[in-house]
């Protein structure tokens, strides 16, 4: 009854909306247009970054800190410094105790979180209307008040413990890490986020403590507010909670790399291990950066290859030529298409799980061979297929308050910039067939290449061989 009620109620819809006139369609269209959400900005007097995009029917907002400073920013001995004072962000300040944070939050129905990624530390907090300024003031506390006490600080150390062995346990995290670590290898972005076990039972209260003072600067962070804020009281709030922190010597300009320039190094890392039903292979070219005016048809291009799982119903029945070679010869259990960005450079490439282990070279073999067929010329329907495709994922992302904070917060401190839904729209339609041929001869063709292999990988032939399927365009 319900079903045959809604499809009376569409098709009513849709009979209505063809009695209307065009005009009126196209002045809706305006109009939804000129009301769509704008991005503001603003820069206080130390450097602090305040973007807004507010939702007038938002009863809820997000509001967090993004800073320009993760695992990157680390040194060797230092290495996972980041990811534990995130943990003890969380452990009380010198105006709240733990328990009394956690009460607090609670008492506002709100929700406080917090990750660390290679290049980013993200603070945030998801509050009512009438409870930004509070959400603020929390997220402030947190970040410049940090008591850091001794004693919670050895007791976190067993925390971390348990959560990395956990990340062990997830095997694609443990390959891209693998994968990270020998195309960056010997340089910051091939370490860990969570650091090693030596690390994790040395740090120092005065390590965490320098972190703050040399990386929580105004010039890397971004206040972020969206949903239920104003720009200008979320600015007032700025200068109330955060004028204090400190500003570099050298302030830092997002979209702009610090440091030396990152090396990818064409390599492998095998870890074998015979005792594991499945074999977990992930192979990658050297990317683009966020801002590489290539990010746009490399996501394209990724689109095309898109991910495929058996277990799911339709999955003989998607559209990627890639996924028709895996599903018609049981190459595979799943593979997914990833296109991972940096400030200045990136990873492009292919994660794939198997337990057919007689044909994993079959299955590189044709991974690259699809490949080594975008430099030739992929074809119209499939890029245009793959368009449509990411644009949908794209967007659908941009799914509540707490996915548009992440979006801005993360494009301003990694281009600058944000790039509204409308432009990402626009920036998609624009690639054409032959910039993806283009971007395909320039990445992929004949390109070094890194690998990282987890479990049953005796059929993964050697790395030379694998790395001719790159320029060879035998079937």
């Amino acid at each position: 009854m319900a079903s045959r009620f809604l499809a009376t109620n569409a098709l009513r819809a849709l009979r209505a909306s063809r009695a209307r006139p065009t005009r009126a369609l196209r002045g809706l269209a305006a109009a939804v247009d000129i009301q769509a959400p704008v991005t503001e900005l603003t820069t206080l007097g130390n450097g602090l970054t305040v973007a807004t995009e507010t939702h007038p029917s938002a009863q809820t907002a997000t509001v967090g800190v993004w800073i320009d400073a993760g695992s990157r920013a680390e040194t060797d001995a230092t290495n996972g410094t980041a990811h534990f004072l995130e943990h003890m962000a969380f452990k009380g300040t010198k105006r709240r105790s733990q328990h009394g944070l956690e009460l607090e939050v609670e008492n506002l129905g709100a929700h406080l979180n917090a990750y660390t990624s290679r290049e980013q530390t993200v603070y945030y907090a998801k509050a009512f209307r009438q409870d930004v300024g509070t959400a603020v003031d929390i997220v402030s506390d947190i970040l410049q008040n940090s008591k850091l006490e001794e004693a919670a600080v050895e007791r976190e150390r067993d925390v971390i413990l348990r959560e990395q062995q956990e990340v062990d346990k997830q095997l694609d995290e443990v390959v891209f890490d693998h994968l990270h670590s020998v195309a960056f290898q010997g340089q910051p972005l091939g370490r860990t986020i969570l650091g090693p076990k030596e690390n994790i039972l040395s740090i120092k209260r005065a390590d965490l403590d320098n972190y703050i003072k040399t990386k929580y600067t105004a010039d890397r962070m971004v206040l972020v507010g969206t949903g239920a804020v104003d720009h200008d009281e979320l600015v007032k709030l700025a200068e109330k909670h955060f004028s204090s922190l400190p500003v570099a010597a050298k302030p830092v300009q997002f979209g702009r790399t610090s440091g030396p320039t990152t090396s990818f190094i064409g390599s492998e890392v095998r870890v074998r291990d015979d005792t594991m039903d499945t074999a977990h292979i992930a192979i990658a070219v050297e990317g683009v950066s966020w801002s590489s005016p290539d990010y746009f048809p490399m996501l394209v291009m990724q689109s095309i290859f898109g991910n495929w799982d058996r277990s799911l119903g339709a999955s003989g029945l998607l559209s990627s030529r890639l996924s028709h070679i895996v599903a018609s010869n049981n190459l595979a259990n799943s593979f997914m298409s990833f296109s991972t960005s940096y400030s200045d450079t990136g990873l492009w490439g292919i994660y794939m799980v198997t337990e057919n282990l007689i044909n994993i070279d079959d299955l590189v073999h044709f991974a690259l061979k699809e490949w080594t067929r975008m430099s030739i010329g992929p074809l119209d329907v499939e890029v245009e297929r793959a368009k449509s495709q990411l644009k949908a994922s794209l967007l659908l992302s941009l799914d509540g308050s707490t996915a548009i904070a992440e979006d801005i917060g993360r494009q301003i401190v990694t281009t600058g910039r944000r790039f509204s839904p409308k432009q990402i729209e626009r920036a998609v339609d624009a690639v054409t067939t032959a910039e993806i041929q283009r971007v395909a001869q320039k990445y992929l063709w004949d390109k070094d290449i890194a690998i990282a292999a987890v479990g049953r990988i005796e059929g993964l032939l050697d790395y030379n061989r694998v790395r001719a399927d790159m320029s060879s365009l035998t079937y």
